[in-house]
């Protein structure tokens, strides 16, 4: 039968710091950022401004930040998936970016229709 002694990891750190050499962070209290709603986003639209404060090499990532940092999931249908993909590669948007022009245009058309200029839509829930 093999030995597996050999296999376990023996304690490489070493022994733990006495309480007195240790961080005291943990006693102190937690200072969480302030949560003032959403803001707008704002967009990184040249790599100029950012090579010229001398932050370093510009990556992909740093051209297309949003601002944008909470995650929103949902499930939707592959035929959906597709239809919303197709579009946001066509004219070159990012996701959310086409999902907020898409929250605009519901909400301007729900403003038309309630104040009675144009005929109500019929929507996938009504049928």
């Amino acid at each position: 039968m093999a030995d597996l002694t050999k296999l376990k990891r023996r304690n490489t750190l070493g022994a733990p710091p006495s309480p007195e050499e240790a961080s005291r962070n943990l006693g102190a209290p937690e200072i969480a950022p302030a949560h003032h709603g959403r803001s707008a986003p704002t967009a990184v639209t040249s790599a100029a401004p950012q090579a010229a404060r001398g932050q370093g090499r510009i990556d992909a990532r740093s051209l297309r930040r949003t601002g944008r940092t909470l995650q929103f999931s949902t499930r939707v249908s592959d035929e959906f998936d597709e239809r919303v993909r197709n579009i946001a590669k066509r004219d070159g948007l990012m996701l959310c970016e086409l999902l907020e022009r898409m929250l605009d245009a519901y909400e301007q058309l729900a403003a038309v229709q309630q104040q009675g200029r144009a005929p109500e839509a019929q929507t996938p829930a009504d049928s």
